[in-house]
């Protein structure tokens, strides 16, 4: 998987956020991700709503590995 294909999974699952994903080697990635729908939130919640878009990412193993910073805004 590319970091680009996991940035169009996080804008899709939350079109309002402003997404940044890097990491190249398909398998461990970073991603910035800042949102108006967390206000409220707690960061953990914020964290699984973003894993939420990824669907069965994880447990397929087409992403290892995904560091997570998020926001209500930067």
């Amino acid at each position: 998987m590319k970091a680009a294909d996991i940035k169009v999974m996080i804008e899709a699952g939350l079109p309002d956020a402003d997404v940044e994903v890097f990491g190249e080697d398909g398998q461990h990635f970073d991603a910035r991700v800042f949102s108006p729908s967390f206000s409220g939130k707690s960061l953990i919640e914020q964290h699984r709503i973003v894993k939420a878009t990824l669907g069965d990412s994880f447990s397929s193993g087409a992403v290892h590995a995904l560091s997570l910073k998020t926001g209500v805004s930067r």
